[in-house]
């Protein structure tokens, strides 16, 4: 799968606004807990920025573990075959997107069972197609029942608890990829950044016949 060719199927702009709420307070949290308790194991201090109640609610979050071994094995082969790694940047696993997903539905509770339900959904097809749980079956079989589940539109006969699992596992990818320092590199957004503005190019001055004053190009525009 290119990945830049499915989520221009997929779009950014599918992803539930809720998630990618969530996924920024995720950043946010991430950020409090690796400038002031990384490696210490002291709890960030409430402030300005984290009321006493969100940090007891984040601490009762990341204190929990809610997948198996075996489920977040099986995340992983999931997140990449819909985020392989390619040769402009990492895969979902690489830009730690499993954990994101385990922080996620930790958060927010309401994704447990359907994910859960899907992930021994796929199992359980991988099992009655190949005798194997999904994370041990080929890749050619992994994909096989992924062609089944990625693409709503084409829902077959008794595939539809499959779909709809597939469509939260991607948008949750997507999310967790994109909010991640590879996935922000991998679209190559720069955000804001310091820079010096040395006014109107001189070339474009001229294609509308206008030009600075002496006193604009002292105090407002240099040309370097």
């Amino acid at each position: 799968m290119d990945r830049r060719k499915s989520l221009k199927i997929i779009g950014l702009g599918s992803l539930s606004s809720t998630v990618l709420f969530d996924a920024c307070k995720l950043s946010d949290k991430k950020k409090a807990e690796g400038v002031e308790g990384a490696g210490s194991g002291v709890t960030p201090a409430a402030g300005p920025d984290r009321q006493p109640e969100e940090l007891e609610h984040y601490n009762q979050v990341i204190s929990a573990t809610f997948f198996t071994k075996h489920e977040m094995a099986t995340l992983a082969v999931l997140a990449d075959i819909i985020i392989p790694k390619d040769d402009v940047s990492g895969s979902a696993t690489d830009a730690g997107v499993p954990d994101f997903i385990e922080f996620i539905v930790k958060d927010m509770p309401d994704h447990q069972v359907p994910m859960r339900g899907g992930l021994r959904w796929v199992d359980r097809q991988s099992y009655q197609r190949f005798g194997k749980n999904f994370k041990d079956a080929t890749h050619e079989q992994r994909i096989e029942i992924v062609e089944d589940i990625a693409y709503p539109r084409k829902v077959k006969p008794g595939m539809s608890q499959g779909v709809s699992f597939f469509t939260l596992m991607r948008n949750l990818t997507c999310t967790g990829f994109y909010t991640s320092k590879i996935g922000i590199e991998d679209i190559g957004y720069k955000g804001n950044q310091p820079n010096q503005w040395n006014g109107v190019p001189d070339d474009v001055l001229k294609q509308y016949g206008i030009a600075y004053t002496e006193k604009e190009m002292k105090e407002c525009a240099s040309y370097s």
